[in-house]
């Protein structure tokens, strides 16, 4: 099962230095993310989006490469190349996984502004381990899919209240 995880902070930089933490964790096999976008509401009070993966680049190199391939086959490698470059980037842009792009603007929009919030979706965890790396920067869970109880236990770490991860670990 997927949970949603959505944490604000204070400044603009934080939740860039917990998605890095968590992909450093995921390296690990700590935690399995499927998605993590941030979202940064600046000094202005503009909301910006930060996705983990840019889908029309990736679409784009995808598709280059296996136009590039097709173009060999047919004799015409920088044409395939170029189709396959535009298609995937056109495949890219209207494909949208993870975290709704709309549901991350409306809650950027209630942040204060010079603050972020990371969002995760994550498959798997190691509770006990990855809190254990996420507590020092604390933070104000806005949204999860988790159930109230461990909602408020989550907090209660990140606010350093005296629950200890491994505490929460126990009763995921």
């Amino acid at each position: 099962m997927t949970d949603l995880i959505a944490i604000a902070y204070e400044d603009e930089f934080k939740a860039e230095e917990v998605r890095l933490t968590l992909a450093k964790l995921q390296r690990e096999h700590l935690v399995e993310l499927e998605d993590a976008a941030i979202v940064v509401k600046d000094q202005d009070g503009k909301v910006k989006l930060k996705q983990a993966i840019n889908l029309p680049a990736a679409g784009a190199t995808s598709g280059g490469f296996w136009g590039l391939l097709i173009g060999v086959l047919f004799l015409n490698p920088l044409l395939g190349a170029a189709v396959g470059a535009a298609s995937g980037a056109l495949a890219g842009a209207l494909q949208d996984i993870g975290v709704d792009d709309n549901f991350m603007r409306e809650l950027g929009e209630t942040l204060q502004p010079g603050s972020s919030a990371l969002f995760v979706l994550i498959n798997k965890v190691t509770p006990d381990k990855v809190l254990e790396e996420v507590a020092p920067y604390g933070g104000k869970v806005l949204r999860t899919s988790l159930s109230k109880d461990q909602e408020k236990q989550l907090q209660e770490i990140l606010s350093n209240r005296g629950i200890k991860p491994e505490e929460i670990a126990a009763q995921v």
